[in-house]
């Protein structure tokens, strides 16, 4: 029979398939103990089973080679770390050699004394990283009972859970699932963000969907819209059918937008960069044209190993990056790591309550210096093969800018005494702090460019956890005061002659494209995934009338207003 419900579109696109449907990991096994003639045994079969899961993730990183390794490698490479970690292991262990309990039983007790930790604290960071420690605990179990951690997609199959982990989107689509449908999650999560750059269908927030779709229905999804139909009948197929001709044919046109030029109806240019963190994403983004890289992410670099690249490495990373994008300009990130992470680096930071607005992004190169400068001597290496720019991350103050050029310039300097002919590189400054978008003024001086994280702005700016679950509507771009803050930085930038971009996922939203145009953007940075799709968004744009537009767009008192205000700019 059929049914129809809706949750939230998070990732584009239409997928008609076969519910594979997966119930919500919970760890119910009895009290058991074991003889103490088995006890040695039953430990050595707890070990293979950690590293059972340890050849799994290792097996996943080599064969998700490319883009989808890279993407998901920080979520991989955390379940790997937990796996490694010895209070864990020793922990299982304890319980089997020293209490009897049965493997199975010491993972469960062990992930409640884990769980409860992660309940009790206040960040909401952390209290996320709940998750990722029932994937590892899921997968460790599954092993002890020759299960598949995550079971095997059939191509055409649609997943239905209760939340997905970013490892396993990328998983799940190798495997050819061609969708996904979540009870829980967020249009904003890791997930969501990886399955739009996969162009991989998700709902989320669908909570019928485990009680309304059992394993083999056929299920209709629409990422956009945010809908699901459970057995359609002949007229959602046939609608089904069209707009499945109509994407094709639109993919067709935006193919024909590689050469084409990045231009509003009236005849104004607007650079599009690509943001980037391998060198296969500097090749598609050369392909599609792209102005340039607007934010090469270089803690990918960092976040692959347990040990810190050396100058080298890094130089041929980025020199590499430089030559793949022909004369255009790259601009690279500095190291934008926190607490949470650098020790999955070699760096070694106390642990914090709260490492979103703890040391990190430029905090952290200062205080590890060295490391820093290191960086610093490799961007301007490379800075002799072609156009480089510099990009501070976590900026609060001016103070922090002019520390950061001195150190530039002095590694410009160490480059040139070794015979290396290069210029100093612009430096510019993320605005993703409060402070620094309210006292842009005071940074103009410091700055030669400034590129706007609307990801963190936005939460730091709302006091949102954007991967909360239960805050999802409270986080949105689309806030008075969000929209005020963005005319704020980018006017200044105007009247100085900054450049100014947004680097942020709105700046790959071709629906936001004639907002920020309105607001006076002139730069976007975007991942390739959707360059095409916001080139012909604006070149639907007349710019004139947007700009003419602006006054009633910032005169919006609620998000309903600034939406009516797109309707509208839009038709």
């Amino acid at each position: 029979m059929r049914q129809a419900f809706a949750g939230h579109g998070a990732s584009r696109g239409l997928a008609l398939g076969r519910a594979r449907v997966r119930l919500p990991h919970v760890l119910e096994i009895a009290e058991q103990h074991v003889p103490a003639a088995k006890v040695a045994a039953e430990a050595q079969r707890l070990h293979e089973a950690l590293e059972a899961a340890r050849s799994e993730m290792r097996a996943l990183r080599v064969k998700l080679q490319g883009a989808l390794s890279r993407e998901a490698v920080e979520f991989i490479d955390l379940h790997a770390l937990l796996l490694d970690d010895p209070e864990l292991v020793s922990a299982l262990d304890g319980l089997v050699r020293n209490e009897h309990y049965s493997a199975a039983y010491a993972l469960r007790l062990q992930r409640d004394r884990l769980a409860a930790v992660f309940e009790s604290m206040d960040d909401p960071y952390l209290k996320s990283r709940l998750d990722d420690l029932d994937h590892v605990i899921g997968r460790i179990n599954a092993h002890l009972h020759r299960r598949e951690p995550v079971p095997r997609g059939t191509a055409g199959e649609v997943l239905v859970c209760d939340n997905v982990a970013p490892s396993e989107v990328a998983q799940l689509l190798a495997q050819g699932v061609v969708a996904i449908v979540s009870s829980g999650g967020s249009p904003l999560s890791h997930s969501a963000i990886l399955a739009r750059s996969l162009h991989l269908p998700l709902v989320v927030g669908a909570s019928e969907a485990l009680a309304r779709i059992n394993d083999g229905d056929v299920v209709m999804v629409d990422g956009e819209a945010g809908t699901v139909v459970v057995e359609p009948d002949a007229e959602d197929l046939r609608r089904y059918h069209r707009r499945e001709q109509q994407e094709a044919r639109e993919r067709r046109d935006l193919e024909r937008l590689r050469s084409k030029p990045t231009r509003t109806l009236d005849g104004v240019d607007i650079a599009l960069h690509a943001n980037a963190e391998s060198r296969e994403d500097v090749g598609r983004a050369h392909a599609l044209g792209a102005a340039g890289v607007g934010l090469f992410r270089t803690e990918f670099l960092f976040l692959q190993r347990n040990e810190l690249p050396d100058e080298d490495e890094q130089f041929q990373v980025y020199r590499d990056a430089v030559l793949g994008m022909s004369g255009r300009p790259v601009t690279f990130r500095t190291l934008d790591l926190g607490a949470d992470k650098a020790d999955r680096t070699g760096l070694s930071l106390a642990n914090e309550d709260n490492p979103a607005l703890g040391v990190r992004g430029v905090r952290l190169s200062l205080l590890y210096d060295q490391v820093f400068d290191t960086q610093l001597r490799a961007i301007a290496r490379a800075a002799a093969y072609g156009p480089v720019r510099v990009l501070v991350p976590m900026v609060s103050c001016r103070e922090e800018v002019m520390l950061v050029r001195r150190r530039l310039a002095r590694a410009v300097a160490a480059v040139r005494k070794q015979g290396i002919a290069v210029e100093m590189p612009p430096l510019g400054a993320m605005i993703e702090v409060p402070a620094a978008a309210i006292g842009v003024y005071g940074l103009l001086d410091a700055v030669d460019f400034m590129s706007i994280g609307t990801n963190d702005l936005v939460q730091y700016l709302l006091a949102v956890d954007r991967n909360n679950d239960a805050l999802g509507d409270l986080y949105s771009p689309l806030h008075p005061g969000v929209l005020r803050l963005l005319a704020h930085v980018i006017r200044a930038g105007e009247e100085s002659r900054t450049p100014v971009a947004v680097c942020g996922e709105i700046a790959g939203d071709p629906r936001m494209a004639p907002l920020l145009l309105a607001l006076g953007l002139r730069e976007f940075s975007l991942h390739p995934a959707t360059l095409l799709e916001l080139r012909r968004a604006i070149r639907d744009c007349r710019l004139e009338h947007l700009r003419a537009q602006a006054g009633k767009l910032l005169q919006a008192r609620d998000r309903n207003g600034i939406e009516r205000w797109l309707a509208g700019a839009m038709a």
